[in-house]
């Protein structure tokens, strides 16, 4: 079993920026892919970011948040930032974080956190 939990979200103004980090435990896991989703109020949970494991890693992320988040990991550790810069009051909603995992006699499994609350006000 994989437990994943987030930290970060809070209330920030229009143009401010937050950090979001998420980390995943377990026992004797390997990790194929770690991402932030978001889902705003009356709307279904969308991806954000994601970044996937392999020899050099890779990111992606939605339209919205181009060149304006950032998603990275900690070399070592199963743990993922999400940097949000100019925020605008569509990029409110639950941040949840979930990763792809693979652990000892089970394939791979898709884990999610318990999402943190992210608004951004005036």
């Amino acid at each position: 079993q994989v437990q994943v939990v987030e930290s970060g979200g809070g209330l920030v103004q229009p143009g401010g920026s937050l950090r979001l980090s998420c980390a995943a435990s377990g026992s004797a896991f390997s990790i194929n892919t770690m991402g932030w989703y978001c889902q705003a109020p009356g709307k279904e949970r969308e991806l954000v970011a994601v970044w996937t494991g392999g020899d050099r890693g890779r990111t992606d992320y939605s339209n919205s948040v181009k060149g304006r988040f950032i998603i990275s990991k900690d070399n070592g550790k199963a743990t993922v930032h999400l940097q949000m810069n100019s925020l605008r009051p569509e990029d409110t909603g639950v941040y949840y974080c979930k990763t792809n995992a693979k652990t000892i006699g089970q394939g791979y499994k898709d884990y999610w956190g318990q999402g943190t609350q992210v608004t951004v006000s005036s």
